[in-house]
């Protein structure tokens, strides 16, 4: 049994879904050990308080370096024997410091199909703001591992999702969230703690 960290700094929505898949016995190998915000009031401290998690909350600010910080997160991933890092709307920076020490073992959910409209500065409303001033016919969601570069970690899983002539960015969120990333990342962790992701040469492979 795999023990997992999820990273929120905001609502809380992608961490229902990995709740609500651990609940339904969707993520059989693996076990939510420890919730971690970057801000005291995200309510997704409260999810994971009704779930029964542990929860920590780390702020960048309280730390005068970066190299402070890198040490404070990675001896509470230590401490409660995390194998797995989830970023789940993290606002935060992961250093390559953490990232080192978690290769292949940290994995994000961006809003948009990699490599379209990600980066820096590609976060949030940002993404879909971008998205319908290219007029994209399709936009969706991608999970990915981390690594050095900035959303540029191998794809784990992408799911395409219809842009509507009337969309406004708050829309095309909701119906990425939706669609797309509310079930791609539980299927990832799912295929995680199922020893089923394999990685070569910068891109992963799903086991049978």
């Amino acid at each position: 049994m795999l023990n997992i960290a999820v990273l929120v700094s905001g609502g809380g929505t992608n961490l229902q879904a990995l709740i609500d898949a651990q609940a339904t016995g969707q993520i059989q190998n693996g076990a939510i050990s420890l919730v971690i915000s970057s801000r005291t009031d995200a309510f997704a401290l409260e999810r994971a308080k009704k779930a029964g998690i542990p929860t920590r909350v780390l702020l960048r600010k309280g730390f005068a370096e970066q190299a402070d910080y890198d040490a404070a997160l990675l001896a509470l991933l230590k401490e409660f024997q995390i194998q797995l890092v989830v970023l789940a709307g993290f606002m935060t920076i992961i250093s390559e410091t953490v990232i080192r020490q978690y290769e292949n073992q940290i994995i994000n959910v961006h809003p948009a199909l990699i490599p379209s409209f990600c980066g820096p500065g590609f976060y949030g409303l940002h993404v879909h703001e971008a998205a319908l001033e290219k007029g994209v016919k399709v936009s969706g969601a991608t999970v990915h591992f981390v690594n050095e570069v900035c959303d540029g970690g191998p794809i784990i899983l992408q799911k395409a999702v219809e842009v509507l002539p009337d969309d406004t960015p708050e829309t095309l969120q909701r119906r990425i969230m939706e669609q797309a990333e509310w079930k791609l990342l539980p299927r990832a962790v799912e295929l995680f703690c199922a020893g089923k992701i394999v990685v070569e040469n910068g891109r992963t492979r799903i086991l049978d």
